[in-house]
């Protein structure tokens, strides 16, 4: 019962967050203009200073970890592949690119920290597992997208460079490098700038929380429910289930096995749609499983986390 209440007080609040921001869109509070534009702000500032605030005030060698970071980007190489040998099942082609895209690619950022902040106090070790990830996650989806897009036009050289572009002026890797660079340098942070970027920070989760859940449509779910609801499965337990144990055999645990957990086993990032209608697809597949995995992963989250716990891990 200990470890249930541990788990339940890691995932209930997150998404409890996310259900006032749908409250607060039926009553008319929130619309989708004023919640599209609360996303940008959180992922343009917010998040960033979060991150840069979590690694600028640690020791740098005691945060960097080599061996955690190669974890991450091998973990999500693989999980592409088996995101694409599974997308070959389905008689409708059209759908590959984005059932492969929506089952890799996790709210890594903001629910990973989130979830991390919500356990610990802290983004943990979210920032080098978005090192690991994100850029990867990014760089794909653009590939995957164009190499199985409708028409089949193949890989745009254009784009491919719009999105290397995009990642380097990713605000939150440039967070991540700041706060590196910070600690490496070992420079010192006065009260007065640590307490503004504390407060800043501080507002990255409820707000960004808050826009998700107000974006979330019930109806989308059910479109194309059989290929989403695979999918789903794969984002959610599939990934998970032939990693952690790899993960924990390596010897990863505490913030590291949660970080994971969430890069492997978090809601498909709504990125994916925006990505993947922008690119020629449908985006049906797209916001079906962006909104299972969004209902569904309070659920799953939970059991995962009661399952590290109860071994012991976390």
């Amino acid at each position: 019962m200990e470890n249930l209440i541990f788990s339940l007080n890691a995932t209930v609040p997150v998404f409890l967050m996310m259900l006032l921001g749908l409250l607060f869109r039926r009553i008319g509070w929130i619309d989708e203009q004023f919640a599209s534009k609360m996303n940008k702000f959180v992922f343009m500032v917010p998040l960033p200073v979060l991150v840069f605030e979590d690694l600028a005030t640690v020791d740098f060698e005691k945060v960097w970890n080599v061996k955690f970071v190669l974890f991450c980007f091998g973990a999500t190489v693989l999980s592409i592949a088996i995101a694409a040998a599974v997308s070959c099942l389905w008689k409708d082609k059209c759908i590959q690119g984005e059932f492969i895209q929506a089952s890799y690619r996790s709210s890594a950022a903001l629910l990973g920290i989130a979830f991390i902040q919500n356990i610990y106090g802290n983004a943990g070790m979210a920032p080098l597992m978005i090192i690991g990830s994100v850029p990867l996650y990014n760089i794909m989806a653009v590939v995957v997208l164009s190499f199985f897009q409708p028409e089949r036009k193949g890989l745009d050289g254009e784009v491919i460079k719009k999105t290397l572009k995009g990642i380097v002026t990713n605000p939150i890797i440039i967070g991540i490098a700041a706060g590196l660079l910070w600690s490496a340098l070992r420079i010192p942070m006065p009260h007065i700038m640590e307490k503004t970027v504390s407060n800043l920070g501080a507002v990255a989760s409820p707000m960004g929380l808050m826009a998700m859940g107000a974006t979330f449509d019930i109806k989308k779910a059910f479109g194309k429910i059989k290929p989403s609801a695979t999918a789903a499965f794969i984002k959610l337990v599939g990934l998970a289930a032939v990693f952690l144990p790899i993960a924990i055999s390596l010897g990863f645990r505490n913030e590291e096995l949660v970080a994971i957990l969430v890069m492997l086993g978090s809601a498909t990032t709504v990125s994916s749609y925006v990505m993947a209608k922008n690119m020629g697809h449908e985006g049906v597949v797209s916001s079906s499983v962006v909104m299972l995995t969004t209902m569904f992963s309070a659920f799953t989250l939970t059991m995962w986390l009661y399952i590290l716990r109860t071994l012991a891990l976390i």
